[in-house]
């Protein structure tokens, strides 16, 4: 063979060879990345191709191996799978953004200052708000609506509690909703003092006002979600799970999706009403890229700072009330048997120690022992001693939201006593139950973001670094449990896995990279970690770096 033909094929199999290899769409080299696989594996570099991981190695081996339209150095900074919030309402939290913000205020009195200069800004239509909590207030005791009556007397007021389970109403609120007097309500309460309407209502009661509230319109719908899937990317959530929404919902999501104006990925509840149950039994469950509608959400009881959490025994600090459940125990166990087969999901909110008895027994009876239908308890706050194994005995997923510990901290003892509060916010005794539990937020009732999620986790302590030993530590959740929780735990709740939840071979590339390590960052820096960019699909949804779109 002459010299000329060995150039020749030499240069032939050159260039066959740079043919022949994978391409990419993107590279992230010289990085941290937690893949978070069943080996909490961590690697240098990765491939990512049509949405999805197509190798992981040491960055000299992917960048020879995967030419790429985009190399991307992330500067020896940590990556992790997209955060999945496993227990939110982002329609809620949507909604929110239209509201008269309520949140962090230390007194009634700033609640007014904070909606008159609301009202002034929105003076038509009903005047409505969100986030306070009479707990953070000096008396600690429900307001009253003689100031809404006198600073609004023409205009309907509605101002939900923290935990949507409790709001109070003026006048022409009441009025609206042909509330003359107080009235016997199953799951609910239209307090009364003295003989006369308070405005407070608690549980059921909110609904016969804020079902009053006329809707918003698509458009101005469509911003609000527009503008909460952008704060929502900007902390690194690339999955959320909203917990109790209609099928209303659910289609004009499917269009927003559709049409490209919602990138998000969603794990849908449906509410527990039998339009909902109609609906998905007749569809089927409702599977794409981005959308899960397989599951429906149960409400046991009301919150624990309302005192609307169903107790074995009396509250502490007001001996006459043990909470209430929501429904009879029969719709329960009615709706449990329904659910379960039509082979859906069930997700039940269960706040105080005898609702999650009452819903644990039900599961236990109705589910086999080794059964994975993974069935859901949100919240799983308050579970008495010998009520815990009845989580492992059925398969049970508790879902937690870490944050409400440290939220509720301050005055938990006092609804609970000393006793009780320790089965309370007991994330290491409901971890050991299943060996996995999925961490969420609950926002709105809590904030976005997942860093907070992980400092509550792990140091069990508030933003403002209270209590300095942290509150009850021997149920705090190690670095690595709490990212799994957040990360592949968070996607197993959801049946979801095989798609998603670690950075492997032939999963979606949701990855966040983020200033600090979260598993080397002392507390602070954990606290002050911000999100560098976000990818969802391989898709860079958030940039740090570039200006924020209004």
């Amino acid at each position: 063979m002459t010299h000329a033909r060995l150039l020749l094929l030499a240069t032939l199999l050159v260039i066959l060879s740079a043919c022949s290899k994978p391409k990419a769409d993107l590279v992230v080299f010289n990085a941290k990345i937690y893949s978070v696989d069943s080996a909490f594996t961590i690697v240098e570099a990765m491939a990512v191709k049509d949405g999805k991981v197509l190798a992981l190695g040491n960055s000299e081996e992917i960048k020879k191996q995967y030419p790429a339209a985009e190399m991307l150095d992330a500067n020896g900074k940590a990556i992790y799978p997209g955060f999945i919030d496993a227990h939110a309402h982002f329609f809620g939290y949507a909604e929110s953004l239209n509201t008269a913000n309520l949140f962090e205020t230390k007194s009634w009195d700033e609640i007014l200052a904070r909606l008159k200069t609301f009202a002034a800004e929105h003076p038509n239509g009903w005047l409505t708000g969100r986030g306070w909590d009479q707990n953070d207030w000096p008396q600690k005791q429900f307001p009253t609506k003689e100031k809404l009556d006198e600073l609004f007397p023409n205009r309907p007021v509605l101002l939900t509690r923290i935990d949507g389970h409790a709001a109070i109403a003026n006048q022409k609120a009441l009025d609206a909703a042909g509330i003359t007097k107080a009235v016997e309500l199953t799951g609910g309460e239209i307090m009364v003092d003295n003989g006369k309407i308070t405005g407070v209502l608690i549980d059921n009661a909110v609904d016969l006002v804020a079902s009053k509230i006329p809707s918003l319109t698509k458009e101005e719908m469509k911003a609000l979600l527009l503008q909460a899937q952008a704060n929502c990317f900007e902390v690194g959530l690339t999955t959320i799970d909203d917990c109790g929404l209609n099928y209303d919902a659910v289609e004009g999501l499917e269009k927003l999706q559709a049409n490209g104006d919602i990138k998000m990925r969603f794990y849908v509840m449906l509410s527990d009403n039998q339009k909902n149950y109609d609906y998905l039994f007749k569809r089927g469950a409702i599977k794409t890229d981005r959308l899960n509608v397989s599951s429906f959400k149960v409400y046991a009881d009301g919150a624990l700072g309302s005192r609307g959490a169903c107790l074995l025994h009396p509250y502490t600090d007001m001996p006459q009330k043990t909470g209430f459940l929501l429904s009879n125990l029969n719709h329960f166990e009615e709706v449990a048997k329904k659910i379960y087969e039509h082979n859906f999901q069930m997700c039940t909110h269960a706040i105080g120690d005898s609702a999650n008895r009452a819903i644990l027994k039900i599961y236990n009876k109705i589910l086999e022992p080794n059964n994975d239908r993974r069935w859901r308890i949100e919240h799983a706050q308050v579970v008495a001693p010998q009520d815990f194994d009845l989580f492992g005995k059925a398969k049970v997923v508790p879902s937690v939201q870490p944050t409400h510990a440290t939220s509720d901290m301050y005055w938990a003892q006092d609804r609970l006593g000393k006793d009780r509060i320790k089965g309370a916010y007991a994330y290491k005794q409901l971890l050991k139950q299943n060996g996995w539990i999925p961490l969420g937020t609950d926002f709105p009732v809590e904030q976005i973001n997942p860093m907070l999620t992980f400092y509550a986790a792990t140091a069990r302590k508030d933003a403002a670094n209270y209590p300095e030993g942290g509150f009850q530590m021997e149920n705090a959740l190690t670095p690595q449990e709490t990212l799994r929780g957040m990360t592949i735990w968070a996607a197993k709740a959801n049946f979801e896995e095989k798609q998603k939840g670690s950075l492997e071979v032939g999963k979606v590339a949701d990855f966040v990279i983020m200033e600090n390590d979260l598993l080397t960052a002392n507390q602070q820096q954990i606290l002050k970690n911000k999100v560098i960019k976000t990818y969802l699909n391989g898709e860079k949804v958030y940039d740090k770096a570039a200006p924020r779109k209004n």
